[in-house]
């Protein structure tokens, strides 16, 4: 009988990974997109000299993002939705106190309230953006605090000096969890000075494992084997997988990445409005991890920087890289609360439109919004891979000088 059950399973789990199939328009066919498609335009990572701020979209995604079922969101938030109430800093390009889902929730160091790239708070929004009726969208951390920090320069190019200062300044500001989303493609001194401040003050730093626009890192053909503080040993490591749980073809995956979470066509809020933009890159897969580390330090307030490290990889699952995954992080924390998730919803397909910033273009044409990965994921795990805690531990990123390879 047990057998019988798991046959029928995975036939249906085949079943719906050829459905996803059809779906993500793998077709070129112009009759592939619905009328009712979503087009949203791209988050950029920086901006061109010249090239005008990032303004506010009228686009709304209705239901809850493909990436949020992937990762289980709406149930993990009858645990935790981050009351304690723990402060993430976002090392970044700002974060807008404009952004009405982050209202009343925002403070800035210095100038970092106005976001010209929009990057930061379309990064902050995935961490902590409030919910909206009617809305599927969300942030991990619902009521988490944000620090906006400026890590690069108004237009979005950052240095390690831009970097370490935004570091320092996060702590300063008494940010429990801090997500960097640069990488720098050589280290430094004052890299690890900074890295080594928040580790002495308890902070647990959480950054993208490669640039979002990695031909913009370096004008080397070869890329590093790692990028910076990514690679600094006692920093969490986070590279972006898509849909299927992979990398794209040929895209370069660093020896330090500690965990893998969604940033392939990922949805977000910009820094003016109620609408919704789309992004890819491993900065947002950091937003993400940030959000779930958030989670457990209110969750869990007695655990150290390390410890929430380690406890996010060991529940992670289990993969080459291991994926993040929320629900079992927060349903293993002792001492979790359980609150009443919102129910999912259904939604019209998302188009991209033409992304002028030079990030990283999304793989694929059409990305569905609560269809597909995430309902392959669930039959899976409820199905075939049980129990998925293999425990690992966090192993720390190498302690190096620049290496390029």
């Amino acid at each position: 009988m047990r057998r019988s059950r798991l046959r029928h399973s995975l036939l249906a789990l085949l079943t719906l990974m050829s459905a996803s199939t059809v779906a993500l328009g793998k077709t070129t066919a112009a009759d592939a997109v619905p009328r009712d498609t979503v087009r949203l335009s791209v988050m950029p990572s920086r901006l061109e000299a010249g090239a005008a701020c990032t303004g506010g979209s009228t686009k709304v995604v209705p239901a809850v993002p493909w990436e949020q079922r992937n990762l289980q969101l709406p149930r993990t938030r009858q645990f935790a939705q981050g009351a304690g109430v723990v402060t993430v800093a976002v090392v970044d390009t700002g974060v807008s106190l404009q952004a009405p889902a982050l209202a009343g929730r925002v403070t800035a160091v210095g100038g970092a309230g106005a976001d010209c790239v929009g990057h930061g708070t379309f990064v902050a929004g995935l961490i902590a953006a409030a919910p909206v009726k009617g809305v599927g969208f969300a942030g991990v951390a619902q009521q988490a605090r944000i620090v906006a920090v400026r890590g690069t320069d108004e237009r979005g190019t950052a240095t390690d000096a831009t970097v370490a200062k935004g570091i320092r300044a996060a702590v300063d500001a008494g940010a429990e969890v801090i997500e960097v989303s640069p990488a720098l493609p050589r280290n430094s001194a004052r890299l690890r000075s900074a890295v080594s401040y928040a580790a002495d003050r308890d902070a647990l730093i959480v950054a993208a494992a490669v640039p979002d626009a990695p031909g913009n890192a370096t004008s080397s053909a070869h890329p590093p084997r790692d990028y910076w503080p990514a690679a600094e040993q006692g920093v969490l490591s986070v590279i972006d997988v898509d849909m299927q749980g992979g990398r794209p073809q040929g895209a370069f995956t660093p020896r330090s990445a500690d965990l893998a979470a969604p940033g392939d066509g990922v949805i977000g809020v910009g820094p003016k409005g109620g609408g919704h933009f789309i992004g890819s890159g491993a900065s947002l897969a950091a937003g993400y991890v940030a959000g779930t580390a958030a989670l457990v330090r209110s969750a869990q307030p007695a655990l150290t920087a390390a410890e929430t490290a380690r406890w996010l990889t060991t529940t992670a699952y289990p993969a080459a890289i291991p994926r993040l995954d929320p629900y079992s992080a927060l349903a293993s924390v002792p001492g979790a609360t359980h609150e009443t998730a919102g129910p999912a919803r259904d939604s019209p397909p998302v188009r991209l439109v033409r992304d002028e910033s030079g990030v990283r273009a999304t793989r694929r044409a059409l990305v569905l919004a609560g269809v597909g990965g995430g309902l392959v994921l669930v039959v899976v795990w409820a199905a075939v891979i049980a129990p998925r805690g293999r425990a690992r531990g966090w192993r720390p990123a190498r302690d190096e000088d620049s290496t390029t390879g």
